[in-house]
Parts: structure tokens; sequence; C-alpha cells
């Protein structure tokens, strides 16, 4: 635990920094500052991650690296000269936005252990791609912004937009990230999904401090990208639990493997059609359901099992119905004798 606490304590420290930034509707000089402080610190938690994290997953690199690339745009933008400049810096800070909602949403459903199927990542990230090019448009085409100038307001860079018929497909775009990650949410702790309460706390809190922020922003004027702070603010919990579930991997039970016999199974055929059909499923396995199926072919009982994946009797059930699906097996005694046809 204590090592833990020593992991999080600079994730703590980057909050605590940022809680005491200057005021945010004063926009002045020293907001290029901020966003450049903003821009410093996501690329410096992105390298923490990619040292300190031995088993990386690519959704936390995509949400770090697209946090980085925002803030680095909003920076960019507060220290143009022109109108060229600030539209480059523009589509800098929109290329990680439109990344930014899906990694989390992605993080959030494997920490709740919710299946999919598996091309709805590839089509969200084609979605992702197609509203990017939305939304850098301006300077090309009049469909995301109208018109657009340039200006300096207190010494920072702006642009002045009047916006375009395809600007509320943006809106759209968040609105519907924000509603799917509350209702994931809601989902996994009614169903159980979730393997600790304060999991289920950080991701609650890692969305509901950007939609808080962005709901403000959307009611409240405010010359300053409130969201570029809100971001590694969510950032830090999300890493932070991150952490806290690589420590419970490590402090999992280590059961001996036990076998089972050949005598205690009883006979079971096994025909080539459903020896391919489980050969096949393995490599669709999650790691969870891997983990699983390990602890299964090893002979391990259902109580340990439990203790040694650190998970509920529902959750069990959710990943062995999952597990057996793929493999195409009805019971544990058909999935070890399919293992066994398999070496």
């Amino acid at each position: 635990m204590r090592r833990t606490f020593a992991r999080l304590s600079p994730l703590l420290l980057c909050m605590l920094f940022l809680s005491g930034c200057v005021s945010i509707g004063d926009k002045t000089a020293s907001t290029s500052v901020i966003y450049g402080i903003a821009a410093t610190l996501s690329l410096a938690l992105l390298v923490m991650y990619y040292s300190l994290v031995k088993k990386r997953d690519p959704w936390y690199l995509l949400l770090f690296a697209s946090i980085m690339v925002v803030n680095a745009g909003y920076f960019a933008l507060s220290i143009s000269s022109g109108l060229g400049e600030a539209l480059l810096a523009n589509r800098i800070s929109y290329l990680g936005s439109v990344f930014l909602p899906l990694s989390m949403w992605m993080i959030i459903i494997n920490a709740t252990h919710i299946s999919y199927r598996k091309w709805i990542p590839s089509a969200l990230l084609a979605l992702a791609a197609v509203m990017f090019f939305i939304a850098a448009s301006p300077g090309y085409l009049p469909i995301y912004y109208k018109n657009v100038s340039f200006t300096m307001v207190n010494g920072v860079g702006t642009l002045v937009k009047e916006y375009g018929p395809l600007h509320s497909l943006y809106l759209v775009y968040l609105v519907g990230y924000f509603g799917t990650m509350v209702a994931t949410i809601v989902y996994a702790t009614a169903k159980d999904k979730i393997d600790s309460l304060a999991y289920a706390v950080i991701i609650a809190i890692a969305v509901f401090v950007n939609l808080g922020v962005w709901l403000i922003e959307q009611l409240v004027y405010i010359e300053f990208e409130i969201l570029s702070i809100s971001y590694i603010i969510s950032e830090c919990f999300l890493l932070g639990l991150h952490i806290l579930m690589a420590e419970a991997e490590k402090h999992k039970i280590a059961a001996p493997p036990a076998p089972v016999q050949p005598e205690t199974t009883p006979s079971i055929e096994v025909d080539e059609q459903q020896l391919a059909l489980f050969v096949a499923g393995l490599s669709e396995l999650t790691p969870k359901e891997r983990e699983l199926y390990e602890c299964y072919i090893a002979g391990l009982t259902t109580d340990v099992i439990m203790e040694k994946l650190a998970i509920k009797e529902n959750t069990l059930k959710f990943h062995s119905k999952n597990l057996y699906s793929k493999l195409g097996v009805k019971s544990r005694k058909q999935l070890v004798a399919l293992y066994r046809k398999s070496r």
C-alpha cells in the first residue's frame, strides 16, 4: 500500500499545482504560461506512464497522448501571431480532442469488464477521424466555421469564429460520449461488474469533472479553456486507477497449479468441428477471460478462482458465460476436454 501511495503522490501534487493556478477568468499574457505548463505536465504524465508502467494499455497511451496534443494546441494558439498559425494550432487541439473521449470510454469499458464486439474500436476510431477532418476544415471549407478571423486579446492569440452548419456535429459527438460514459458507469455498478467501489468512484470522478467543466463552458462565457486543466485532473485519476489495478493484480493469491487428473474427469467425446471452434475462440479472449481459462484448465475450485482473480460470483458467472460462448463449450469439463485434445 505504501508503494501505491508513493506512486500516486506525483499525481496528487500535479492536481494541487493545477488547483493553485491564477484566475482562469483573466485572459492575460499569463494565460499562455498556464497553457504551456499544462502542455508540459501532459507530456510529463505521458512519459511517467510509459516509463513506470510495464504492462501498458494502448487506450491509456492514446488518452495521455491526446491530452498532450490538446494542451499543445491551446498553447500554440495562445502564442500565434497570425490567422494561419492560429488555424494550425486549432487543428492540433482538435486532433487530440476527438480521440480523447474515445480513449476514456474504452478505458472505462475495460475497467468494468464489459464485453464488446471486436469491430467497435475500429469503427469509433474511424468516426473520430471523420470528426477531426470536419473540425479541421476551417481555412479550406466553410462547413465548421462560416467565417474565422484572428485577433489578439491582451497579448494572447484568439480566433473569432462564426459557426457553420456542421459545427453542431461536434457537440453531438461530445454529448454522445459523455452520455455513454455515464450510462456505462451506471450499468456496471448496477450489474456489479466493477471489482471495487474505489474503482467506481475514481472512474466517476474522471468523467464528471470533465462533464461539469464542459457544461460550465457551455453556460458561462469564459475566455479560457478550463478543459485543458480538467483533462489533466481526469488523466491523474485514471492513471491512479491503472496503478491501483496493477497493484491488485500483483497481490492476487498465487495458487499452486493443480491440473485436473484424467481419472476424475468423465470421458467427453470431442469432434473436429468443436475442436476447431475452440482453438479459434482462444484468440478472441479478453485478458480477464484468458486468466479464467487458465484457472479452469489448472483445475482450480470456484472459491479459489474468485479469490485469485479478486472478483465476485456474479462477475465470475459473467466472464464464464462469455468464455464458454467464445470457445463453443457448455461446461468446464467440456472446456478441459477440448484443451487436452488441442495439445
